[in-house]
């Protein structure tokens, strides 16, 4: 699949996490769709908090 990408972005702090991943969106090009986001926690003494951002390249509407 041509022009498929996936992006991970983690952070130890939630708030961090949703900056990162507004931060990343807003600098995606206006020919790129976001398919998905995903989200996950991983516990421990120190919670990692992640998302998995699925987006795609496409060509512009022509009529």
């Amino acid at each position: 699949m041509q022009g498929v990408r996936f992006k991970i972005l983690t952070a130890n702090d939630p708030d961090i996490l949703q900056e990162r991943l507004n931060r990343f969106v807003e600098d995606l090009p206006e020919d790129v769709v976001l398919v998905e986001v995903k989200f996950s926690v991983a516990g421990g003494a120190s919670p990692l908090f992640a998302a998995l951002v699925h987006y795609k390249e496409v060509e512009a509407w022509k009529e």
